[in-house]
């Protein structure tokens, strides 16, 4: 018998069926394609402690004033809020607190030679759940002046109108 949604490897007779994405969102930084521009983009582990993933999972995690550094030959994640569980005990984490980033050797030496250059940041984009793991996206981002902001407005406003005046002629 065939499964429907059969695209992986066979086993028993059935074929198991893949999931096409195991990410869930769990939290975003949706300022940031705003007031940076966005460079480069990684895709880091978090170490995390246990009430700390219950509360991730539970999607308690702010990254609005969270920005990444690099010291000591490792990649941190600092001002990254990630509210207390709510069934922990005395044992819960501190919200605020400097989150360790997963990244290989030569990932970290580059992100260090490009946070070096003046003016260039790791800003998180979004924190998510891959297979089971909890992982941040981080950017090399350099901030937007006043002038870049509104020439993207305006750029948007211009796209959406053409594109309205394409579905009316349709």
């Amino acid at each position: 018998m065939e499964n429907k949604f059969a695209s992986g490897r066979r086993r028993g007779g059935f074929r198991l069926a893949k999931a096409a994405s195991d990410t869930k969102i769990l939290a975003a930084n949706r300022q940031a394609g705003h007031n940076y521009l966005l460079l480069e983009r990684f895709e880091a582990g978090l170490v995390l402690t246990g009430t700390e993933v219950k509360a991730a999972r539970d999607g308690k995690v702010q990254l609005k004033d969270a920005y990444g550094d690099i010291h000591g030959g490792e990649a941190w994640l600092l001002n990254a809020h990630i509210s207390p569980y709510s069934h922990g005990n005395r044992q819960n984490h501190d919200p605020v607190r400097s989150r360790k980033l997963l990244l290989h050797r030569k990932e970290i030496e580059k992100l260090l030679g490009k946070t070096r250059e003046k003016g260039l940041t790791l800003i998180p984009l979004k924190v998510y759940l891959k297979n089971g793991k909890i992982k941040c996206e981080i950017a090399v981002a350099r901030a937007k002046k006043l002038h870049d902001k509104r020439a993207a407005d305006r750029e948007r406003t211009t796209e959406a109108e053409a594109r309205q005046a394409m579905r009316d002629r349709s």
